[in-house]
């Protein structure tokens, strides 16, 4: 049966820019998650040329995502 507030069981966590794996998956802890998935998102940036936007990748994000322990 499923639970009726698993939305409210499940988080995103974004490696920050100065943060270590590591440090994401500590402060998880200290959250109550315990991580279920890690995914890489690209980041993207507009840049327009010869009148067109164009969407350029200038690098990647690490998310985890987790649940309640």
């Amino acid at each position: 049966m499923p639970k009726k507030n698993s939305k409210k069981n499940k988080k995103r966590f974004e490696v920050g820019e100065k943060e270590t794996i590591d440090q994401c998956l500590d402060r998880m802890k200290k959250e109550g998650y315990m991580p279920i998935r890690r995914a890489e998102e690209p980041v993207f940036r507009e840049e327009v040329r010869n009148g067109e936007k164009v969407m350029e990748p200038v690098g990647k994000t690490i998310v985890f995502h987790a649940v309640k322990d």
